[in-house]
């Protein structure tokens, strides 16, 4: 039975007996399938602290449709990655009528999807960086001339930094590209911006405080955001008050062009005057010890337990239909 979507039939549940039995989908079989693990096994951990009916499930290992035979009431989505956050997922439990957490099937697709995520960015008043889409070394030339030097090249639609090179000479442009291209065929790049980096925290409509983040890598990848302890992240983030708001209004409008709802994030650098340039956006962010989403809500007084519950509290929004 298809599944209805009303942002406005969000409840919030008193109790873990509302939420019925509650599959947590995490693992997978995308190259982001151990950040998926970590995230998964801390959230589960989390619902159970909170007495919710919450069962771990690996789509790696298990059908989909055992969803349905295992009578499970809903799905909190801790899959990174394609196939489990650009839409597929969303569909087949459309398919199937098992609500889940976060955004439905255009969001998680166009999210996934960083250059259609900055061409929406784009339409709706949200700045991004230049870029330019490089679909082999006929390109690199043309590039190099309408970007200049430092470049960053990145795979459209892989998450957690995966595939991403900066590029300081014209010589590294052709490796930066197979690096990219290694992971799919739609590849692009963007100036290399030299401003701090901010992230903005969305939580059922409303944008929580920013975190600025320093590395001391090249730039906020795959170790730095997981595994080194050296990464250093302040909340609040430092900005004044009106710059913090106007940081969470273009978060929630870069959100909204997309069609995402319910949780997620926004990714932003400043350029050289200051100005916040979207990076990307994420449907379904990571949730381990060194996440951004879990910090954010922090310091507004939610701890990780009650985190998890209120993205769980985003499944409501989708129901199925009586009749």
């Amino acid at each position: 039975m298809r599944l209805t979507h009303d942002p406005a039939r969000l409840h919030h549940a008193r109790s873990a007996g509302e939420f019925g039995r509650v599959a947590v989908l995490f693992g997978g079989d995308s190259s982001e399938r151990e950040i998926s693990l970590l995230t998964g096994n801390a959230v589960l951990a989390a619902l159970k602290l909170r007495g919710v009916d919450a069962h771990a499930f690996d789509p790696a290992e298990r059908t989909l449709a055992e969803l349905v035979s295992g009578h499970f009431a809903r799905v909190w989505i801790a899959l990174h990655g394609p196939g489990g956050e650009d839409g597929t997922l969303q569909g087949a439990l459309e398919y199937l009528g098992v609500p889940y957490t976060g955004s439905g099937v255009m969001g998680s697709a166009i999210g996934m999807d960083k250059l259609r995520t900055k061409r929406l960015a784009l339409a709706a008043g949200v700045p991004t960086a230049d870029f330019v889409v490089l679909r082999g070394p006929e390109d690199f030339e043309a590039t190099l001339e309408r970007l200049g030097l430092p470049l960053i090249v990145k795979p459209a639609t892989q998450g957690s930094s995966v595939g991403m090179s900066k590029v300081t000479r014209p010589d590294e442009l052709p490796g930066a590209y197979a690096a990219a291209a290694g992971f799919e065929t739609l590849v692009f790049a963007e100036p290399w911006l030299t401003g701090s980096e901010y992230t903005v925290s969305i939580l059922q409509g409303a944008a929580l405080p920013s975190i600025r983040i320093e590395t001391p890598k090249t730039f906020y990848d795959y170790e730095a955001k997981y595994f080194r302890s050296d990464t250093r992240y302040f909340c609040p983030s430092g900005l004044p008050a009106a710059a913090e708001a106007h940081l969470a209004a273009l978060a929630l409008a870069a959100f909204e062009a997309c069609g995402a709802s319910g949780w997620g994030r926004a990714d932003f650098m400043m350029d050289g005057a200051g100005r916040a340039q979207l990076l990307e956006i994420n449907t379904i962010p990571g949730m381990t010890d060194h996440s951004l989403v879990p910090m954010a809500a922090r310091a507004v007084g939610i701890d990780f337990p009650e985190l998890c519950w209120r993205v769980l509290e985003t499944s409501f929004t989708r129901f199925k239909e009586a009749g």
